[in-house]
């Protein structure tokens, strides 16, 4: 785990919405959250995303997009890539978007593959097959199974997912037959936010982590009123 402490501005962002969630919690009665429960997976998303970076926030209003996991993701691509194979994972094609105009920008070459991305296989042949492509960025959905990325050291997992089996599936896309070398994998965790009370809850709650299957919804259902306010 590699902890990126936020910025002011990004902090002041987060807490500002952390505040107005927790007042629309507890102005819930506790069996009308499932009632409700859109409007909580909404809550729950933009505080994930605001971890991530502001930026992410798709209301008309730009809040910044100071992201302190982007600062510390960069400075570890620009340590490795030249004697590394990189793989980073985020559930919010957003964020690797975000990276991508970073890598642009520092001029390193590297592949893409979202649930949008129509040649799979080219973009999988040219990170294991072409020595000036150092860095593949990957949606958590689109590249949880079906991948062999044996070329990749290091995998960087930016946000945490609920379910930690899901995480480490997409680990395993470099753990394949044919790999040769030790395989890091870091997640980058927020301190003092919602994605340390995710790391908690995944190993208080078993349940959460026992079906490799889960939606928000249902992960939704086997939380509790006082587990959501106690995630703030």
């Amino acid at each position: 785990v590699m902890h990126c402490e936020m910025g002011l501005e990004q902090k002041r962002v987060y807490e500002a919405y952390k505040k107005e969630f927790q007042l629309y919690l507890n102005k819930q009665a506790a069996d009308s959250l499932n009632r409700n429960s859109l409007h909580v997976l909404q809550g729950l998303m933009k505080l994930r995303q605001i971890c991530n970076s502001p930026a992410l926030l798709s209301d008309d209003e730009y809040y910044g997009d100071e992201s302190a996991k982007l600062t510390v993701l960069m400075e570890q691509i620009n340590s490795l890539k030249d004697n590394h194979k990189i793989l980073v994972f985020s559930q919010f094609v957003g964020m690797l978007d975000l990276v991508k105009s970073a890598l642009e920008k520092e001029e390193i070459e590297y592949a893409y593959l979202t649930g949008k991305t129509k040649k799979r296989e080219e973009q999988v042949e040219d990170f294991q097959n072409d020595d000036k492509v150092r860095v593949f960025l990957i949606s958590l959905k689109a590249g949880g199974t079906g991948l062999n990325l044996t070329k990749a050291e290091y995998v960087f997992l930016i946000d945490p997912w609920w379910n930690p089996a899901v995480e480490n599936q997409a680990i395993d896309r470099a753990h394949r037959i044919g790999q040769e070398n030790k395989v890091v994998a870091v997640r980058l965790i927020t301190p003092n936010t919602i994605e340390e009370k995710i790391m908690e809850l995944q190993s208080r709650k078993n349940e959460l982590v026992q079906d490799l299957v889960h939606t928000d919804t249902t992960i939704l259902k086997q939380l509790n009123k006082k587990d959501l306010m106690g995630m703030l």
